[in-house]
């Protein structure tokens, strides 16, 4: 037992200050939150998704579309691309076709133009099957560059033979011949390729791809020269004396396709070196 002094001298000791409760959010998880809740394994792996998202857009070997995609988002694009490839060559073809006749019946430049844009957009959308024929490559930087690089090499090379027959046909003053059959093969042949245009760049914008956007690109031109062989040929028909109206439009276009080619070899051809040591597909 304690004596009567000691307990006054215990009684007479200033009382602690009591410590203060610990605030929620200061560092600790909440009463109601503990950790391993859902909610902040939520935000846990929203943050690391976030961080391979950034990760994936520095990576030269990566298209920005890895980054802003999700793997089942950049898929279905994917195969959104192969078959709008498919479904163009199919009808390129047949519009080749009636465009090479239209150019050998009626002498017009324009037409021989268009058929060997609607050739050229054949392969281009050939070359797209190939860029993502695999399906583990569609954010591959370095197969996107080659894609290109092969692109720009054909546009050159058609550019060439497109502006040859149109410089020809105005040094032998030809002239262009107009009927029904001309009409229709130039309004569907328009039409078309504006159509094929539009899902082409949505979807290379989608994937952030200048090999696709490059090949709507190629059918913008088409639709571009189709119309252009029905203008030329009316104004034929009114205006006689400007015959060389057909063949100075297949020369302007020859030089729009040539330089775009170029344009897309300088872009590119420095991308393949740089990002052929990354070459990967994840």
């Amino acid at each position: 037992p304690l004596s009567s002094a000691g307990t006054d001298r215990m009684t007479d000791l200033p009382p602690r200050d009591s410590a203060p409760e610990p605030a929620v959010g200061a560092g600790l998880p909440a009463a109601d939150e503990p950790e391993g809740s859902p909610g902040s394994r939520g935000e846990g792996v929203e943050v690391d998704r976030e961080m391979k998202m950034a990760e994936g857009a520095e990576d030269p070997g990566l298209l920005e579309s890895s980054a802003r995609l999700k793997p089942h988002e950049a898929q279905s694009y994917r195969k959104k691309a192969l078959w709008a490839s498919w479904a163009s060559i199919a009808v390129t073809v047949v519009l080749a076709a009636a465009a090479f006749a239209v150019s050998i019946m009626r002498h017009s430049a324009s037409a021989f133009g268009f058929a060997f844009d609607a050739a050229l957009d054949v392969l281009s959308s050939a070359i797209v099957l190939w860029r993502y024929g695999n399906a583990a490559a569609v954010h591959s930087a370095h197969r996107e560059y080659i894609a290109c690089v092969i692109l720009g090499v054909v546009f050159i090379l058609s550019s060439l033979c497109i502006m040859g027959k149109a410089v020809h046909d105005l040094a032998t003053k030809l002239l262009p011949e107009v009927d029904d059959f001309l009409f229709s093969v130039s309004v569907v042949s328009g039409l078309t390729c504006l159509v094929l245009a539009a899902i082409k760049v949505a979807l290379g914008r989608a994937l952030t791809s200048q090999a696709l956007v490059t090949d709507g690109f190629n059918s913008l031109v088409g639709g571009v020269m189709g119309f252009s062989i029905l203008v030329s040929a009316e104004v034929f028909k009114h205006e006689p004396d400007v015959w060389y109206l057909d063949g100075t439009v297949g020369v302007l276009m020859g030089l729009i396709i040539l330089a775009y080619g170029v344009k897309l070899l300088l872009d590119t051809v420095p991308r393949v070196r740089r990002t052929r040591n990354y070459e990967r597909f994840e």
